[in-house]
């Protein structure tokens, strides 16, 4: 079964992993006679005045049930950003959409072809560059994101459930205002 913890979801795929050398038996740690239970808590006070670290642990929270509900699509955050791309921008380029999502090239080059081989991206020449395709929805491709899409509001709906509409559009407003040059 594929790991589908949100922080190993913004990891980089990787190949099979070299088996670790057998551990030795290590005692337990010594608590001072505390149960780990009655530990004390760890202080990540000044962690929680950064905008990175509470953006990260937002992100994380969003991304665990993201990809719970959108594993049936088998479809990952990066994939639906580009699905979602090429349905508002039917013919949108490669090039376009490295640049809107601030995806290297290689990394998109990969998964467009592997939307592709889903029979989800079509490939047609753009009507204005030579070099260029154009790249749209093929028919199973709308059918999925239609899908994809109305779990993902449902799911957005169901993460923000502890702010009002106002506080959502607040925090969005915001959070682009930090990523947007």
């Amino acid at each position: 079964m594929p790991d589908l913890s949100a922080a190993n979801a913004l990891r980089r795929p990787r190949g099979p992993r070299k088996r670790p050398a057998p551990r030795l038996a290590t005692p337990a740690p010594d608590t001072g006679g505390t149960p780990a239970a009655e530990a004390p808590e760890v202080d990540t006070s000044y962690l929680q005045t950064l905008l990175g670290y509470n953006a990260r642990r937002a992100a994380l929270a969003v991304i665990a049930v993201f990809l719970r509900r959108m594993a049936p699509y088998d479809l990952r955050p990066v994939d639906f950003s580009v699905l979602s791309v090429v349905a508002y921008n039917p013919g949108v380029t490669s090039r376009q959409i490295c640049a809107t999502l601030d995806i290297l090239p290689p990394n998109l080059v990969g998964m467009i072809k592997s939307l592709h081989k889903r029979g989800l991206i079509l490939r047609k020449p753009h009507p204005t560059d030579r070099r260029a395709q154009g790249l749209h929805l093929s028919a199973a491709g709308q059918r999925l994101y239609r899908e994809a899409q109305a779990t993902a509001t449902e799911l957005e709906q169901g993460v923000a459930h502890g702010l009002n509409a106002d506080e959502v559009q607040t925090l969005i407003t915001l959070l682009r205002r930090v990523y947007q040059r």
